[in-house]
């Protein structure tokens, strides 16, 4: 079996095959009719036939050169009333406008990328756009590379297309698309076409919501003990308990592990105390944390109380793991402090200009120092404990005060102010600004996925036009900011009692939101619409013969997938019934030449499908045939002497002709011819194993010398001269081929 990779119209999913020239494609089409199904191989014209029946023709379509190549489309059965473009585009699937489109929208008659073809007589006939020929047809050129005018085929699908000119840009009907891949794109680059959303969208869903750690204020996932610790107020709503504290919650379940209520205060004595700001982690379990008002305290799971000090001066307004194990950075308004964690002694003070947060930077020894009121963020090196440099926060002073973070993969600073998340380099510069419709109140990283997640917040005012009392989660990626999965709506999620804080587990899984107007925890999981990793092929196989499509593909939920076959063209399609396995195989037909097959992938997040492929069914030839009779019929008689008698009969004779030399070998006599006398099968009449030069098969009763070594001078082109008793025989013969076949073999998949 011959098969040609196929490409997919949802693009991504492409084989590597050889490049062709266009000079070579340019004649490889002149000598193939408009609209035959063909092979695609690299330099080999492929062809589509459109939604009214349009065929689409282009020279080449794979291993095409990133750097541009001419190739040829054509077309025929167009409409006379519509003008087309004929363009590179972004595959968008079914229904959807190919667009962006290199070189855009072809109006000037000039461009060398796209051609505009319109109906005879339209007023753009001539310098601007080509007239139709007879039959609705053209033929044009058109250069395409890899990248240009918006459009990158490295990242997105991108076909060869027709679509409707400017002037009926919603009309669908002349949409004909043709995937193309340049040189080095691989199967499994892509996901396949989206039909609801795109391949491999990104998105989170709630899972669950924990209310069994009061108002939350402050969440850490322990990297170590994997137990969500969580800072918190008193819920004013649940006046029977003070929910005040550190709370230890089971990730999974959210039910409670431990209550650490008490901390030391101003006197040492220990007393209810919430929990304000979580600094960090302890080594194996438990974290550093604010109590307010000016508290350092540790705890873990299982403590009665946790241990601390108190800290003269003005109120501890952020907090961030020291430059060892025993000791903590503290802001208390503009001063910075390191204090050692057992007493509560300052071993370094910096006075800054002004500020209450800051980030903290270890991997770089620096400190991120923020200043909302004025407008300034400072940066502190952690080494000399000295300011090393200040820098302006884009839209002046007066910003409502979000969050500072560093990402601990690259040293970018991440500030939140109003409705904006700034991100500055290590270096101090402003490299991107994150515009969102909610407050930007916190953010997290993940480095193994490299991606950032950000929570905001609705303002909470209503008689404000742009409030709705939902918040937002928004995640995006760390090198490019681009966003990385779809918005999620967070109801309910106000900043009017407190600002929202969130953890990610690593490799981004889960993310956990705190909703202090709510008194809830909502536990998030990343879902992962399908995405193809392995896609079906164009394939040639000859009738009766068993042929086998493979696809796969990954997604969160795990996707289920099921085969559709088109009849007419990819016009219309209807399930395989029964075909719900990533590989369909079957027993090919010289009815199913042409018809079209594709795999459909769903989950909860959105459904996705491969490229449409190409079933090509041919013939068997003469020689098939004759070796197959042969060989069922003939059994495995003496190759060498060829007596009849040791012949066998049809009956048991086994498979011992071949498919390509006709049983020569196998099917009776081959050399000398034998007498004959006794043989069942191969006996003195040739009725069965037959004339070598007719079947396939020696001269059995005779003397051999017709046999020759393809079976037969008429056997090897493919002829048959059969006396009836002979045919008769073949008939036979053939029936006992087709049961075994059908024992063996699934029916044919439509």
């Amino acid at each position: 079996m011959t098969s040609t990779p196929g490409t997919a119209p949802g693009g991504q999913s492409r084989l590597r095959r050889r490049a062709g020239t266009a000079a070579v494609a340019a004649l490889l089409l002149a000598g193939i009719p408009v609209g035959a199904a063909v092979s695609a191989d690299a330099g080999t014209p492929k062809t589509a036939t459109g939604p009214q029946g349009q065929k689409l023709t282009v020279s080449a379509t794979t291993g095409l050169d990133p750097a541009g190549q001419k190739v040829r489309v054509q077309g025929e059965g167009y409409g006379l009333t519509t003008g087309i473009y004929v363009a590179l585009c972004k595959d968008n699937g079914d229904n959807r406008v190919p667009s962006p489109c290199l070189g855009g929208a072809d109006m000037s008659g000039g461009s060398k990328t796209s051609q505009w073809i319109v109906p005879p007589g339209d007023p753009y006939e001539g310098d601007l756009a080509q007239a139709f020929g007879p039959g609705g047809t053209f033929d044009v050129e058109i250069e395409i590379a890899q990248k240009g005018d918006g459009l990158d085929c490295a990242e997105v699908a991108c076909s060869v297309v027709t679509r409707a000119d400017h002037r009926a840009a919603g009309d669908r009907t002349q949409d004909v698309r043709i995937p193309v891949a340049f040189a080095g794109q691989d199967p499994g680059d892509g996901g396949g076409e989206g039909v609801d959303v795109p391949a491999g969208t990104i998105s989170y869903k709630s899972a669950a919501e924990f209310t069994t750690a009061g108002k939350p204020l402050d969440l850490l996932l322990h990297p170590d003990s994997k137990k969500l610790y969580v800072g918190a107020d008193n819920l004013p709503d649940t006046a029977d308990v003070d929910e005040r504290g550190l709370h230890v919650l089971n990730p999974e379940t959210g039910t409670s592990d431990s209550w650490i209520s008490q901390a030391p205060g101003s006197t040492g004595a220990l007393r209810a105390s919430a929990a304000a700001r979580i600094a960090g982690p302890l080594p194996g379990d438990g974290v550093v944390y604010n109590y307010p008002l000016r508290g350092v305290g540790s705890a873990k799971s299982g403590d009665e109380a946790a241990s601390g000090v108190w800290l003269a001066g003005p109120t501890i307004t952020d907090i961030a793991p020291g430059t060892t194990l025993d000791t903590v950075l503290v802001a208390q308004g503009a001063t910075l402090s390191e204090i050692e964690r057992a007493t509560g002694t300052a071993t370094r003070t910096l006075t800054l200009p002004g500020g209450t947060q800051f980030a903290a930077d270890p991997e770089r020894g620096a400190l991120w120092y923020t200043d909302f009121a004025a407008g300034k963020m400072h940066r502190v090196d952690l080494t000399s404990f000295t300011v090393s440099g200040s820098f302006d926060l884009p839209g002046g002073p007066g910003g409502m005060a979000g969050f500072t973070e560093t990402d601990p993969a690259t040293g970018a600073v991440w500030v939140g102010v109003d409705r904006s998340v700034l991100v500055f380099d290590a270096a101090g510069t402003l490299v991107k600004t994150l515009v969102g419709k909610d407050l930007a109140r916190d953010a997290a990283f993940d480095t193994a996925s490299g991606r950032a997640y950000v929570v905001r917040q609705d303002g909470g005012d209503l008689s404000d036009p742009a409030n709705d009392n939902n918040g937002t989660l928004t995640v995006y990626g760390t090198e490019d900011f681009a966003v990385a999965a779809k918005d999620l709506s967070l109801p309910g999620n106000h900043s009017q009692a407190g600002a929202a804080s969130l953890a990610v587990e690593p490799g981004g899984t889960t993310v956990f939101v705190t909703s202090p107007a709510e008194g809830k925890i909502t536990k998030l999981v990343r879902q992962v619409s399908p995405l193809v990793t392995r896609a079906p092929a164009d394939l040639t196989a000859k009738e009766g013969e068993e042929v086998a499509l493979t696809a796969e593909a990954e997604g969160a939920p795990e996707p289920t997938v099921r085969w559709q076959v088109s009849t007419d063209g990819a016009q219309t399609w209807k399930d395989v019934e029964g075909a719900t396995e990533s590989a369909l195989t079957f027993t090919a037909r010289t009815a199913q030449d042409g018809y079209r097959y594709r795999a459909e992938f769903r989950n909860d997040v959105g459904t996705t499908r491969t490229a449409a492929v190409t079933l090509t069914v041919t013939a068997a030839t003469g020689g098939d045939t004759g070796g197959d009779v042969g060989g069922d019929t003939g059994g495995n008689g003496d190759a060498s002497n060829g007596v009849g008698s040791t012949g066998g009969d049809g009956a048991t004779g086994g498979d011992g002709g071949t498919q390509t030399s006709g049983g020569s070998t196998n099917g009776g006599s081959d050399s000398t011819g034998g007498s004959g006398s006794t043989g069942t099968s191969g006996g003195s009449s040739g009725t069965v194993g037959g004339s070598g030069s007719t079947v396939g098969g020696g001269v059995a009763g005779g003397t051999g010398t017709a046999a020759t070594s393809g079976g037969g001078s008429l056997a090897a082109t493919g002829a048959t001269v059969m006396s009836v008793t002979l045919a008769a025989a073949g008939l036979v013969g053939a029936g006992v081929l087709v049961h075994r076949r059908a024992r063996r073999r699934t029916e044919g998949a439509l």
